[in-house]
C-alpha cells in the first residue's frame, strides 16, 4: 500500500495548530481555477468558498472583507460598518505591500497575525458555520468554523454582500 502523500503545513495552519484551533486542509491544483471535480471531491460549492478583500478606507486605512466568491463585495455596506465614508480596492500591484500576499493568497489569518487590519465577515459566514478560505497560498485553503475564525481574528460580522 502507498504511503499517503504529506502536505508541508504553512505559515496559517502552523498559526492555527498552536493556537488549537481545527481546520482541514484543501488543495486545489488550479490554484484560483477550481475544477468541478475538485469541488466534489471535497464536497464544496463556489458559495461555500470565501474570499479575502482588501480595501483602503478613506479614514481608516485597509480594512478587509470576506464574502462568498460567488458574491460581490458592496463597498458603501462594508464603508459603513468600518466606519469609512468610502472604500476602495487596493490595486494588485500594492496588495503585497499592503497585506504581505499576492492576489489569490490573501487570509485574515496571516493578515491579522502581521497587519492587525480590521476584518469584517459577510453575514452569509456565520449562516453557513464552515467556510472554506484561503490558507495563504494560491491554491491552498482551509475548511473551518466562522465564528472560531472570526473570534481568532478579532473579526466582525456584517451584512456587506450585494445583493442580487
Amino acid at each position: 500500500m502507498a504511503k499517503k502523500a504529506r502536505i508541508k503545513k504553512i505559515l496559517v495552519e502552523q498559526i492555527l495548530d498552536k493556537a488549537k484551533i481545527p481546520y482541514e486542509t484543501i488543495v486545489f491544483s488550479g490554484g484560483m481555477n477550481r475544477n468541478q471535480a475538485e469541488l466534489d471531491a471535497y464536497g464544496l460549492t463556489d458559495h461555500d468558498i470565501y474570499k479575502t478583500l482588501a480595501l483602503d478606507g478613506n479614514v481608516t486605512g485597509p480594512v478587509i472583507g470576506i464574502v462568498p466568491v460567488d458574491n460581490h463585495l458592496n463597498e458603501k455596506k462594508l464603508a459603513a460598518v468600518s466606519g469609512n465614508k468610502k472604500v476602495n480596492m487596493i490595486p494588485t500591484k500594492d496588495l503585497q505591500k499592503t497585506t504581505g500576499y499576492i492576489h489569490g493568497a490573501n487570509n485574515p489569518v496571516g493578515i491579522w497575525q502581521t497587519k492587525k487590519f480590521p476584518i469584517y465577515f459577510d453575514n452569509s459566514a456565520k449562516e453557513a458555520g464552515t467556510i472554506t478560505i484561503s490558507a495563504g497560498e494560491v491554491g491552498r485553503s482551509i475548511r473551518i468554523d466562522a465564528a472560531a475564525l472570526a473570534q481568532f481574528v478579532h473579526a466582525k460580522f456584517a451584512d456587506i454582500r450585494m445583493v442580487e
